[in-house]
């Protein structure tokens, strides 16, 4: 019943940009941080991103700094992820997810064990 959906993945040349887009049904999301992880074949599951309910805080990792932006629209229950200046690095399937606890996170943010709802991920290429 609680479903978390992104989209708006593809191929995109390096230097490129896309948005994603994590909708949330089943339950309002106002009251959820979110945080935006990564996949790729033979790697772990990478936290890339962090909002806090409001928007007020926000984390990234390193390899992102810069170049992507999170931000939330509760009132559609959506959370966005803006990637400018795309890496072929930047390739994997990305997810999003929350903590139903809403435990708070600080430095725990990018632990993939913080989060237990998840959605399906959308695929992001990005190749020549």
């Amino acid at each position: 019943q609680v479903q978390l959906v992104e989209s708006g993945g593809g191929l995109v040349q390096p230097g490129g940009s896309l948005r994603l887009s994590c909708t949330v049904s089943g339950f309002t999301l106002e009251n959820y941080s979110v945080g935006w992880f990564r996949q790729a074949p033979g790697k772990e599951r990478e936290g890339v991103s962090y909002i806090s309910t409001t928007g007020v805080t926000t984390y990234y990792a390193d390899s992102v700094k810069g170049r992507f932006t999170i931000s939330r629209d509760n009132l559609k229950n959506t959370v966005y992820l803006q990637m400018n200046s795309l890496k072929p690095e930047d390739t994997a399937v990305y997810y999003c997810a929350i903590d139903s606890t809403r435990r708070p996170k600080g430095s725990r943010w990018s632990n993939r064990y913080e989060y237990d709802r998840w959605g399906q991920g959308t695929q992001v290429t990005v190749s020549s």
